[in-house]
């Protein structure tokens, strides 16, 4: 008898049952310390000119790659790098531009509300409060939190689908959401490693610890990994 998807995926996607106990807070800090050490200043691999772009980039990222987002907002922003270029540029020429984006009829509409909105709202200007980012067209929790990280320099932890599956197996913060998972990296994270957390988690997800054939030989942690998906070595 085949077996059902929902029992394959049981370690990938956590229910209330199964969520292991966390980590010990030094164990944390030694899985970190290793993160830190491979990659000292870790990027964020969407290409942006300013905060405006860097929001407008996240929007987009939604059910896309890194890749082709950048390669569809390369000529973009360098047509539009401001709200009021971009009202200018208008949604047809926007949507033109993206068309290689999923869900690019959708988005381009977003873009050219959010640009409208960050004009006759915010003076031009992307706000640093997250319930004013969260008030634009396309914005989420997640794009609220990439934007507070990398342009105004807060500690958020934006949680894709790499921080999601790395923070469980690795015991960081389990959690069976994206939110639980959220709040126990708030918690669980050391200040000192926070600026840079969620792009540490998202390089080793998106790289070595992958969905389906994670590069156990090659992750810096697996003396600690006890996760039921860990690959023998």
């Amino acid at each position: 008898m085949p077996v059902p998807n929902s029992q394959k995926r049981r370690s990938l996607t956590p229910t209330r049952s199964t969520l292991p106990k966390p980590r010990s807070a030094a164990d944390i800090y030694e899985i970190f310390s290793r993160f830190r050490q491979a990659r000292p200043e870790p990027k964020g691999e969407l290409d942006y000119v300013n905060a405006f772009t860097l929001l407008v980039a996240v929007v987009l990222s939604a059910q896309a790659t890194d890749v082709g987002v950048n390669k569809a907002t390369k000529k973009l922003f360098e047509l539009a790098d401001t709200p009021q270029k971009m009202l200018a540029l208008g949604e047809d020429k926007v949507r033109e531009l993206i068309k290689t984006i999923g869900l690019y009829r959708n988005k381009a509409k977003n873009v050219i509300a959010l640009s409208q909105k960050l004009i006759s709202e915010f003076g031009g200007e992307v706000p640093i409060a997250r319930e004013a980012l969260e008030s634009l067209p396309g914005v989420g929790r997640k794009t609220a939190n990439v934007v507070l990280n990398i342009a105004f320099g807060e500690i958020t932890h934006a949680v894709d689908t790499h921080v999601f599956r790395v923070a469980n197996r690795l015991r960081i913060a389990p959690g069976k959401n994206v939110l639980q998972v959220e709040l126990g990296l708030e918690k669980a994270v050391p200040a000192e490693f926070g600026r840079h957390a969620h792009h540490w988690l998202i390089l080793h997800g998106r790289y070595t610890c992958k969905a389906l054939r994670p590069a156990c030989e090659a992750c810096v942690v697996a003396d600690l990994c006890d996760s039921p998906d860990k690959r023998v070595i």
